[in-house]
């Protein structure tokens, strides 16, 4: 037998480690050859690390959340014939042999073994009778500090929400007809209090890109004074607009209001530039943009990413639209490329018709400015001298205050809202 150590390769220009973010074996395993081992994370990119050799899993580098360095031995996995690919592991630890041929587990590989007590057997005694359901037979009602139950039925009754000390039992210890019959008295309810049972708490070990995440918003509001700006619009013009464009689309992809705000975004920040910047406070440099580089927040299984739709300045709403659908499946699916993902000036953000009344979104350093699409609501309002029913929708943009000032914020906002509320100017060259 022969032992292959499976370093880490060098998975992206300049990056110097990655994070485990997910374990496809464990030790012990056996695999095959291009078998996938794990997943390591570099920025916003995920990459599936697949064994070259065949063989028994017999180390692994570290548990998830930890970083990996580039060159590191990711896995060593035990092979047939002679060493072929790899560099020999190191054999002069500590091994002992222990019964059946097996090998006393090494000090790292301990600290994955989980030590489980195992109760000592105990006398069975004979079955008791099942208890009857008359209230008038007797039952002896144990002590809560002195309940004796099989674990099956301890986790039987905390999901049910059942305290032990309550239930009565004609036998020494706890059974499920005693539950059962615990049920019957009190009318099939599961807890005496009436209080539906809780669910056990759950750990979660924040990592990968949920780590990332977290990092980039705690930076974003720890080093950036917010403000947000809440504009109201009439949309009633736009989104007639749109079902008519809608039907006649052809081959196109069905519109939403996100490619006509983008259009719209894109025109007002031609008008007031500030806001499509951004602002390297290490350096104390303003960039601001010629191009609108739009990052599209987009919810995906593995949290929130930003692919950015370049050049939306130049593009029409049926392009924009088709960038929209290509970015977000890329980003769901884990196959944007890593320009895709960097690089924005602005971003927009929208969660559709979920979208609540207002919002303060958080800006997406070292951006200076963020839009936030609210839900579109049918409201009576006075419109000349009559009432009408118009869809009224609102936009909250959150701005760097050291960058941009009030006047800018709310001058863009009303450049927004010429174009938005004015379909023909929006969609003119």
């Amino acid at each position: 037998m022969a032992r292959y150590e499976f370093k880490l390769p060098d998975i992206g220009e300049g990056i110097a480690e990655a994070e485990i973010v997910a374990w496809h074996v464990k030790v012990g395993d056996i695999i095959g050859e291009d078998q996938q081992i794990a997943d390591m994370m570099t920025d916003k990119a995920t990459v599936e690390m697949e064994s070259p050799v065949a063989g028994k899993v017999i180390e692994l580098a570290g548990e998830v959340g930890d970083q990996i360095p580039i060159g590191s031995v990711l896995a060593v996995i035990e092979t047939e014939g002679a060493d072929r690919a790899a560099e020999p592991v190191d054999d002069s630890k500590d091994e002992r042999p222990l019964a059946d041929g097996a090998v006393e587990a090494t000090p790292e590989q301990a600290k994955e073994i989980p030590v489980v007590a195992v109760e000592q057997p105990r006398p069975v005694p004979a079955p008791a009778p099942a208890p009857r359901v008359e209230p008038e037979v007797a039952h002896k009602e144990p002590s809560g500090a002195h309940v004796l139950a099989s674990p099956a039925v301890r986790a039987r009754a905390r999901d049910l929400g059942i305290d032990l000390a309550q239930v009565k039992t004609a036998g020494d210890r706890i059974r499920h007809s005693d539950l059962d019959a615990y049920l019957l008295y009190n009318g099939g309810t599961v807890s005496p209090r009436g209080t539906a049972a809780a669910r056990p708490d759950e750990t979660i070990k924040v990592v990968g890109l949920r780590r990332k995440i977290a990092e980039n918003m705690q930076e974003a509001k720890r080093r950036i004074p917010h403000f947000t700006l809440v504009e109201e619009y009439d949309v009633t013009a736009l989104e007639e607009t749109r079902a008519m464009m809608n039907a006649d689309r052809g081959s196109n992809p069905k519109l939403t209001l996100l490619p006509f705000l983008i259009t719209a975004m894109s025109k007002a920040l031609g008008e007031w530039p500030m806001l499509n910047a951004t602002y390297d406070d290490d350096a104390n440099v303003i960039t601001r943009s010629g191009a609108v580089h739009m990052g599209m927040a987009t919810q995906t299984p593995s949290g929130l990413m930003v692919p950015v739709i370049r050049n939306a300045q130049g593009l029409s709403v049926w392009q924009i639209a088709s960038e929209i659908l290509r970015l977000s499946d890329a980003a769901r699916t884990g196959k944007a490329a890593r320009d895709e993902l960097t690089g924005s000036t602005i971003t927009i953000s929208s969660l559709g018709p979920m979208g609540g009344v207002t919002s303060t979104p958080v800006i997406n350093r070292p951006e200076v400015a963020i839009l936030a699409v609210n839900k579109v609501e049918d409201k009576l309002v006075p419109v000349d001298a009559d009432i009408e029913v118009r869809k009224r929708m609102n936009l909250s943009l959150s701005c760097d205050h050291r960058v941009v000032d009030g006047w800018d914020a709310a001058n863009f906002m009303q450049a927004l809202k010429a174009y938005i509320e004015n379909p023909l100017r929006l969609l003119s060259a």
